[in-house]
């Protein structure tokens, strides 16, 4: 019953919600706050679920510079978890595919995030160091998923290079983001869901004299790493 119950309420509330964004970015169009805004909208959702969401930040991460955020991806509730985490100025990166998505498509469109063609790697990368200069030139960080799918409980995946050639390309700090586990974590007919730590780690110089692939092994021990003490972290709070 409490699951049919959240169903229903987050299916209106998800409605309301992407109408005041639509609305929003029509009068702002690629404003560079536009994913920051949609971050905080959508991770109040998680109130819903009985989900906390407990967000920590760097002092070390400076409102006027830009980055390369790297995150682990899990699954769709990264939408009410992780997306906490985007701060101002940042935008992401994503397939161009994406745009035909009802609602949400349009929405992810006027956010003023980078779409790129996946298809064919050779144009998606010059898209996609072009755009990361761009990024640079207009003050703007830009948020990717370096394991490149969702890990729907596998843990952390391998990581690809795309972000830390990026980092390279662009001669941007890169700050690795991770979210407790939300998969195992969160249940529709669960009253108290517990709470979600997120953390957004301090910026990271990239050794240039590595290989793209060294460098992206060592990004995802640090994110590795991270996951397991903020489930540690997750379960005390939940406890609590």
């Amino acid at each position: 019953m409490l699951g049919l119950l959240r169903a229903i309420v987050l299916f209106f509330y998800f409605i309301l919600i992407n109408a005041f964004l639509i609305i929003a970015f029509l009068l702002r169009p690629m404003h560079r706050n536009n994913v920051h805004l949609a971050g905080n909208v959508y991770s109040s959702m998680a109130k819903i679920l009985g989900v906390k969401l407990e967000l920590r930040v760097s002092d070390k991460i400076k409102s006027d510079e830009s980055y390369i955020f790297i995150a682990n991806h899990q699954n769709t509730w990264d939408l009410l978890s992780i997306s906490k985490a985007a701060l101002p100025g940042v935008v992401t990166i994503g397939k161009k595919s994406l745009k035909w998505i009802p609602i949400f498509g349009l929405i992810y469109w006027l956010s003023g995030n980078i779409m790129i063609d996946r298809k064919d790697s050779g144009k998606a990368r010059n898209t996609l160091s072009l755009a990361g200069r761009k990024a640079r030139k207009r003050g703007l960080s830009i948020w990717m998923f370096p394991e490149g799918t969702r890990s729907r409980g596998k843990g952390i995946l391998p990581f690809k290079t795309g972000a830390f050639r990026l980092a390279l390309d662009t001669k941007l700090k890169v700050v690795p983001v991770c979210c407790s586990d939300n998969h195992h974590s969160i249940r529709f007919n669960r009253w108290n869901n517990g709470t979600v730590v997120i953390e957004v780690m301090d910026p990271m110089e990239i050794d240039r004299e590595l290989p793209a692939k060294q460098t992206a092994l060592r990004f995802e021990n640090i994110i590795k790493q991270k996951f397991e003490q903020l489930n540690e972290e997750a379960a005390l709070l939940s406890k609590a």
